[in-house]
């Protein structure tokens, strides 16, 4: 197996930073064919790639026609892929503040502790986002791979998460002294407001990490009702001071040797003069529509020459200098 450290530059004795890409999108608009076109193409080109999905239904594995585990499993030279689920949210839990929260938790309510771990990581909207947000910072800093590619679902209910720590910190501070009565977390001794900083600090280090060292690239259709989920998406990364780097646009009709793909083309086309017109100051792709699924590794290559060109810079920030 080819080892995934190489991200030296030989020839300087310099270490290249890892470079992370998002895709967002609404759901079947293919933001997951396109993470994994990119990771294909950046690992073709000799770049190391990660591509991880954190769908509840991942088809990563689909794409590339693989079965079994899906950890870190190089999938062609250079290409890695990786498949996360609730359960592996719920470990990362567990390790960052799951018992210490429990011991908090535990002195009011009669719960065993794996009940309490799947309630707290099922019933909060976002929380399972929160730790994928923590996992991939973590990728990038032991800089393993050169490109991490990450598909996901936008991150409004992340981003709303990741203020959860302050407000409950804040409530905490007003209530009543009944809290004050809660005993300490486990043989720590660690109190809930203490508990909480931790936790403020995890969801403040991936504020910054978004902020600083995400590339953004939202995927979506020529179709109204997408074009018009896509300014709410737009809207809603701009109040937490996050930007799109570019936009792409999938399943564009180009070929019309019908009537019916010519009324499609119309149509789309229209749309697609409406997304330049309110997005025209970003970057936008179009990636066309094929006459089979986009399955394999030569399927996936044409679209990943259309997302990376030859000689252009993967994972450079919009507003990078």
């Amino acid at each position: 197996m080819m080892a995934a450290t190489a991200t030296g530059e030989a020839s300087t004795g310099t270490v290249a930073r890892t470079r992370v890409e998002v895709f967002l999108g609404k759901g079947g608009v293919g933001k997951t064919t396109c993470s994994a076109a990119t990771a294909l193409q950046l690992a073709d080109d000799g770049q190391p790639s990660l591509v991880v999905s954190t769908d509840p239904t991942p088809s990563l594995s689909h794409l590339f026609d693989i079965t079994g585990e899906h950890r870190e499993r190089e999938v062609r030279a250079g290409l890695f892929l990786t498949e996360l689920g609730l359960e592996d949210v719920r470990n990362m839990w567990n390790e960052a503040f799951g018992r210490d929260v429990y011991g908090v938790f535990s002195s009011f309510v009669d719960v065993d502790y794996g009940t309490f771990v799947r309630f707290m990581t099922s019933v909060l909207p976002g929380l399972n986002e929160e730790f994928m947000v923590d996992y991939i910072r973590r990728l990038a800093l032991e800089g393993r791979y050169r490109h991490v590619v990450w598909d996901t679902a936008p991150l409004g209910q992340t981003l709303a998460l990741l203020g959860m720590p302050s407000m409950l910190a804040e409530h905490l501070r007003a209530a009543p002294r009944i809290y004050s009565r809660l005993r300490t977390a486990g043989e720590r001794k660690e109190s809930v407001l203490e508990i909480l900083g931790r936790w403020q600090d995890l969801a403040a280090e991936c504020m910054a990490f978004l902020r600083r060292d995400v590339v953004l690239s939202m995927v979506t259709i020529p179709e109204r009702l997408a074009l018009c989920q896509l300014d709410g998406v737009v809207e809603e990364l701009g109040r937490y001071d996050l930007r799109i780097s570019r936009l792409i646009v999938n399943n564009v009709v180009g070929v019309t040797d019908s009537p019916f793909l010519a009324q499609k083309r119309q149509q789309q086309q229209a749309h697609l003069e409406q997304l330049r017109e309110r997005h025209g100051d970003l970057p936008i792709v179009e990636i066309p529509l094929f006459p089979q699924e986009v399955r394999g590794v030569e399927r996936l290559q044409t679209i990943g020459r259309l997302l990376c060109p030859a000689g252009a810079e993967v994972g450079q920030r919009a507003d990078a200098e």
